[in-house]
């Protein structure tokens, strides 16, 4: 598009750390005494619930033990909508140094993202309406009402990004219906917002390595004064920094990432 083609795949990088940040929920089951009788895992996976619900209407007899299918967690990625009160100066940049030991003394950079607000829903089913409270339980405390993950989202910059996850709101339904040989489900709907962004191509661009300022002041009507400002790093041949220029090697040799000095020099005219 537009003569170019790149990608950073940041909206995989958003799906994988929306994912994990639910990867790890572990509930148990009590007995009437109040003793844990089993610890269970709830399985997470990328889909809409609807897929989900259809398997386990596929197997009405009950054959499945209930463990496998149920309790379970989806979510999905499902819709897309541009954050203008985040927006950012479009010229604005983002750099990043060349490394100590490359032989590209270029800098690699980005202009500004561009913020866009993800929509998130997430399905938690289960079938017994205690395995949904105490799956919920532990996430509602962590999301007040947004919990914000730093991700490093483009590596060729180096830059890390705070992308916030705003839990909106919750809703909770019970399919029970028909004959009491179908399966139960409970399912818990939450939604949330991530105030991600989406980036354009990597650039690269060369070193400002020497620069020339001309300026000029005004004494009288009749008279005024020039100053001409020059400034360049300074090396010597050992690699020590220098502000003499007469033991500087030439500017044109010397990193960015090198210890230099700088050999700033003021002609004056009148």
């Amino acid at each position: 598009m537009f003569g170019r083609t790149w990608h950073h795949d940041v909206l995989r990088k958003y799906v994988i750390l929306f994912g994990t940040i639910f990867n790890d929920i572990w509930i148990t089951r009590d007995n009437r005494d109040g003793e844990s009788i089993q610890t269970l895992k709830v399985p997470l996976s990328y889909g809409p619930k609807e897929k989900f619900l259809a398997r386990l209407e596929g197997n009405p007899d009950l054959s499945n033990k209930i463990g496998i299918v149920l309790p379970r967690i989806s979510f999905e990625m499902t819709s897309f909508m541009y954050d203008s009160e985040r927006k950012r100066n479009t010229l604005n940049r983002l750099y990043k140094q060349p490394t100590t030991n490359g032989t590209d003394d270029s800098i690699a950079y980005q202009y500004a993202p561009v913020p866009y607000n993800i929509t998130f829903q997430m399905s938690i089913m289960v079938k017994n309406a205690e395995d949904g409270t105490r799956i919920v339980e532990q996430i509602l405390p962590f999301f007040t009402p947004e919990w914000t993950a730093t991700v490093n989202l483009v590596p060729e910059i180096g830059g890390t990004f705070d992308i916030p996850i705003i839990l909106n709101d919750i809703n909770v339904n019970d399919t029970y219906e028909g004959s009491f040989e179908e399966r139960r489900a409970i399912i818990w709907d939450l939604t949330f917002t991530m105030k991600a962004y989406v980036f354009g191509p990597t650039k690269k661009t060369g070193l400002v390595k020497f620069v020339e300022a001309n300026l000029h002041t005004i004494i009288d009507e009749s008279a005024n004064s020039a100053v001409t400002v020059t400034a360049q790093p300074g090396l010597t041949a050992n690699g020590q920094p220098t502000s003499n220029a007469a033991n500087s090697i030439d500017y044109l040799e010397i990193k960015s990432t090198d210890n230099y000095g700088f050999i700033n020099d003021f002609i004056e005219k009148f």
